[in-house]
């Protein structure tokens, strides 16, 4: 199971981009609601999360966490005491963790990316504590999967796919939506 945490000013594009081809890989991906179940995006779109942040359950089931960016998402994500468990739960057990755009910006304030590569949108550069910054869409190190933004938001869905099933059905998943 993959949990993707979605807070009041999250960015939408970088939340359903990675939940749609991770459903067509046939995972099976839970949408948290951080605050509860109704969520609002940084542009007032509103959406039903499957479940609020009560329901969280850390265990054997849980393959991956994805933090989706976005102002002032990112930050209600970091104050999230389930967040913070959930990738503390990932970090111990070498479980992936995705975060895009402004997210990676969590894991650098946690010293989950020390020694590592690393992206970020633009700016967020110095919140990546310990990380070597790079400029790329997205990059995979170790458990530890990150993206640029909201334009990077489908590779950094193919880098989830690559990394919990295969390049190759990356690669299927990737020529199916004309990539």
């Amino acid at each position: 199971m993959i949990y993707v945490f979605i807070a009041d000013g999250f960015e939408e594009t970088e939340a359903i981009a990675p939940i749609d081809i991770l459903r067509r890989c046939k995972k099976e991906v839970v949408t948290v609601g951080i605050g509860g179940k109704e969520r609002v995006s940084s542009h007032k779109i509103k959406i039903t999360c499957d479940i609020s942040e009560e329901e969280v359950k850390l265990d054997d089931n849980l393959e991956m966490v994805i933090l989706p960016g976005g102002m002032p998402g990112t930050l209600n994500l970091e104050k999230s005491d389930t967040v913070q468990k959930a990738l503390d739960f990932c970090n111990e057990k070498g479980l992936f963790i995705g975060a895009i755009c402004a997210a990676p910006s969590v894991l650098g304030h946690k010293g989950l990316l020390q020694g590592r590569k690393a992206v970020c949108y633009s700016g967020f550069e110095k919140e990546l504590i310990g990380a070597e910054v790079l400029y790329e869409p997205a990059v995979t190190d170790g458990n530890i999967i990150t993206s640029r933004g909201a334009g990077t938001a489908v590779q950094f869905g193919l880098k989830l796919a690559e990394a919990l099933i295969s390049p190759e059905k990356a690669a299927e998943i990737a020529d199916s939506i004309m990539c």
